[in-house]
């Protein structure tokens, strides 16, 4: 992959000239030797935050196509998500290459790593976002009912919540923010409770109306998606804390990252 045919990410002047971002700033990007080292480096922050946009974009419109059972933008999804693989491929060798050529040592080393652990986060993601749009396509051409109104109504609350979450994220990665990516990860059980309470929703309708099975069970699968991007994007939190702070803190607890961090 060649940087050249890459788009430039919004922020970046014609020149490639900006003041530094959060991201370059607390990582030290722009402190090598080799400036085409430091363009490297950025260029992998570019890339990853194109993305990210490009998967919350999936997401956003994954969730509104199951719940307007939208077929047309449910087929749009399908057919954009080989769009998010080839980024996360491209991404990858691109990080091979520097990997290769350039050896790096240290956040330079932990950058690369991390970035190479967020695309595969994100390609999930992106990944979760085509069964929202197999669903919607089903649901459209099923009928669900008005019974079915309060299971869409659950969805569409869980769903704006991890849509927030991820927007938040997402800006959190791209300024290298630990306290916005620690407050994240503390907010993670919200969105098993609110998935915990669909699930018990939609049981409780299948007992009560068998004919309704398939809708419940595939909105069930929509609330399993979203609870799922909510685990990826506590992932993308872990690998800010682990870049700036350079500590692992996956499937630790809030107060042990705390003692990790202020050790």
């Amino acid at each position: 992959m060649t940087t050249s045919n890459t788009p430039n990410n919004k922020n970046t002047s014609k020149e490639g000239k900006e003041s530094p971002s959060g991201f370059t700033s607390k990582l030290h990007l722009d402190k090598h030797i080799s400036r085409r080292f430091n363009e490297e480096l950025e260029q992998v922050r570019t890339l990853v935050i194109q993305m990210g946009a490009l998967v919350e974009q999936q997401v956003n419109d994954g969730l509104r196509a199951v719940l307007n059972a939208d077929e047309t933008l449910a087929a749009k999804v399908i057919e954009r998500d080989h769009e998010v693989n080839t980024m996360e491929l491209e991404i990858d060798e691109y990080c091979t290459q520097i990997l290769a050529r350039r050896q790096p040592a240290a956040s330079d080393l932990r950058l690369i790593v991390s970035v190479i652990k967020s695309i595969t986060d994100l390609e999930r993601m992106g990944d979760e976002s085509v069964k929202f749009g197999r669903n919607a396509i089903k649901l459209a051409k099923g009928s669900f009912t008005e019974e079915g109104s309060r299971p869409l109504v659950e969805l569409k609350h869980l769903g704006n919540h991890v849509s927030k979450t991820l927007n938040k994220a997402l800006t959190a990665y791209a300024q290298m923010d630990v306290k916005a990516a620690l407050e994240i990860i503390k907010d993670d059980n919200i969105i098993d409770e609110e998935f915990d309470n669909i699930s018990r929703l939609l049981v409780t309708k299948m007992m009560e109306n068998p004919r309704e099975i398939k809708n419940s069970l595939r909105v069930t699968w929509c609330a399993r998606a979203l609870e799922r991007i909510g685990d990826h994007t506590t992932n993308l939190c872990e690998y800010i804390v682990y870049l700036v702070e350079g500590k692992d803190v996956r499937h630790a607890t809030m107060e042990q990252i705390k003692a990790k961090i202020d050790g």
